[in-house]
C-alpha cells in the first residue's frame, strides 16, 4: 500500500512539474514574427524610423534570427505610396496626417492610424527684425509653398485665429517647390518672410545666414488649441493588424525604442539619414533632427492629436482629409 501511495504522489509530483512548466514556457513564448512591408518617406516622417531600418538590415541577414522582418522601402512623395496601399501592396506607411485620413476614406475602412511620428515642423523665417509675434505679419508678403496643403491650412488657422484675415491682411505668396522659396531666401538682400519646413530651414540658413527663425508654428498652434500641431503618421492596413495583432504590437514597441534613440543619438542617426536620401548630407541632417519634432505617441493621446489636427483641416477644406470626418474606427488604439 505505501508502494502504492508512494507511486502515485510521485505521479502528482511529475504532472505539477510539466503543469508549471507549460504554464512557465505559454508566458514566455513570443509573439509569432511577421513580415512587414513598410514604406517611408524622404523628409522627417521618416527619420524616426532609421534605427529600425539599420536594425532590419542586420536581423533580416541573420538566420537565426526568428523575430519580425522589417523590409522598408524609400519613396519621394505620398502620391507614390497611396496607390500601394489601397491595393495592398504595402502593410505599414509613414504618411502627412492629412493623407490618413484621406487612406480612410478611399478605402472604406481598411486603413488605420496606429501612431503620430512627427509634430509640426513648419517655421516662419525671416531677413531681418520685423517679425516677433504672429501680429507682426500684419501686412506683410508672406513666402511658402503648400498651396491648397496642409502648410496653407495651417499657416491660414494660426492668422484667423490671432485676428489677421489670411486674404485681406496679408500677401500669401505661394511656390511650387520649398526649394524655391529657399533659392528667394538664399538670394534675398533686403527684408523677407517665409514659411518653411524643415530640414529647407536649416538648409537655407547654411546659405544665408541673415535668416532667421522668427516663430515656430507649433508653438504658435499650441496657443489657440489644446492640442499639438502635427505632421505625420504611421498607418497600417487593418486586415494586417489583425491578422497579426502580437507581433504588430512588437513593431510598435520597435518603432517607439527607433524615435528616442534617434533623438537622444543625433550623430549616429544624422549618418543614418543622410545614408537613407533622407536629407542629402549628413551636417544638415545633425542640424535639422533636433528641429524636427520627431515622436511616438500612440493610444489616446494619438487619437487626440489627429482628431483635433483633422478637424482643423476639415472646417477649412474636408477633401483635404477625405471629405468627411474620420470616425472611431480609424484610430488603432492597441
Amino acid at each position: 500500500m505505501k508502494k502504492v501511495l508512494s507511486l502515485v504522489l510521485s505521479m502528482v509530483m511529475c504532472l505539477s512539474v510539466f503543469t508549471a512548466c507549460g504554464s512557465e514556457t505559454e508566458v514566455d513564448t513570443p509573439a509569432p514574427a511577421a513580415i512587414f512591408r513598410i514604406a517611408g518617406m524622404k523628409g522627417p516622417t521618416t527619420m524616426g524610423m532609421t534605427k529600425l531600418m539599420k536594425d532590419a538590415e542586420a536581423n533580416n541577414a541573420d538566420q537565426a534570427y526568428e523575430g519580425n522582418i522589417y523590409n522598408v522601402e524609400m519613396f519621394g512623395t505620398a502620391q507614390e505610396i497611396n496607390p500601394l496601399m489601397i491595393q495592398g501592396q504595402l502593410d505599414v506607411a509613414a504618411v502627412p496626417a492629412n493623407v490618413a485620413a484621406t487612406l480612410y476614406a478611399k478605402t472604406k475602412g481598411a486603413v488605420q492610424v496606429v501612431a503620430v511620428n512627427t509634430l509640426g515642423v513648419l517655421y516662419m523665417v525671416q531677413i531681418g527684425e520685423g517679425v516677433q509675434s504672429v501680429a507682426d505679419l500684419k501686412g506683410k508678403t508672406i513666402y511658402t509653398t503648400g498651396k491648397g496643403t496642409t502648410p496653407e491650412y495651417t499657416l491660414r488657422h494660426i492668422l484667423s485665429e490671432n485676428g489677421i484675415d489670411p486674404d485681406k491682411d496679408v500677401t500669401i505668396e505661394f511656390k511650387s517647390e520649398a526649394t524655391e522659396v529657399g533659392s528667394l531666401l538664399a538670394a534675398a538682400e533686403g527684408d523677407m518672410v517665409a514659411m518653411l519646413p524643415q530640414p529647407y530651414v536649416t538648409a537655407v540658413q547654411a546659405q544665408n545666414q541673415n535668416v532667421k527663425v522668427c516663430l515656430d508654428m507649433t508653438e504658435e498652434w499650441g496657443k489657440i488649441s489644446d492640442q499639438k500641431l502635427i505632421t505625420g503618421v504611421l498607418v497600417a492596413r487593418k486586415e494586417f493588424i489583425e491578422a497579426n495583432k502580437a507581433s504588430f504590437d512588437v513593431f510598435l514597441a520597435d518603432y517607439a525604442a527607433s524615435t528616442q534613440y534617434v533623438t537622444e543619438n543625433v550623430d549616429q542617426a544624422a549618418a543614418w539619414v543622410a545614408e537613407y536620401g533622407i536629407v542629402a548630407k549628413e551636417p544638415l541632417a545633425k542640424k535639422a533632427i533636433p528641429q524636427c519634432n520627431i515622436t511616438c505617441v500612440t493610444g489616446e493621446e494619438m487619437k487626440a492629436l489627429v482628431n483635433n489636427y483633422c478637424t482643423v483641416l476639415f472646417e477649412q477644406n474636408p477633401a483635404s482629409v477625405g471629405g468627411t470626418m474620420p470616425d472611431e474606427a480609424f484610430y488603432y488604439l492597441g
